[in-house]
């Protein structure tokens, strides 16, 4: 799996990633840093990578779209804050994920589940009830 780190989380998190043997770049890696959400979803869809980040916009722009890929991990709720536990946290999950993150989802960890949403989101139509 390769992965691209958001600017919303620590480039240790990239680098610990790297150590456990993925393949894991931070957007500072880059000099993105002030990139916007479409920039760094566009690098992940061109290199093949998994955005991971805090920030839920990806997951609202991944279903405004429509599109298959990338995919997404975002950390929120009671997930932790450190990196190093973040890493911890994230490392265990990764083998359960990676079916769905090859398929193209968002997965939301929050520190007591796992969420996944297949991708593309569907779009849902909403009508009135017929009286």
């Amino acid at each position: 799996m390769r992965f691209l780190i958001d600017n919303a989380l620590s480039p240790i998190l990239s680098a610990g990633l790297q150590n456990a043997g993925y393949d894991s770049k931070h957007v500072r890696d880059y000099n993105m840093a002030k990139a916007e959400d479409l920039e760094i979803m566009d690098r992940a869809l061109d290199e093949n990578r998994i955005v991971v980040s805090a920030d839920t916009d990806f997951g609202t722009l991944l279903a405004f779209s429509g599109a298959k890929m990338p995919s997404v991990i975002i950390l929120r709720g009671e997930f932790p804050d450190d990196p190093v536990d973040q890493l911890a946290s994230l490392l265990p999950n990764l083998p359960v994920l990676s079916d769905s993150l090859a398929d193209g989802c968002i997965a939301v960890l929050d520190g007591r589940r796992i969420r996944i949403r297949k991708l593309p989101v569907r779009k849902i139509l909403i009508t009135k009830p017929k009286k």
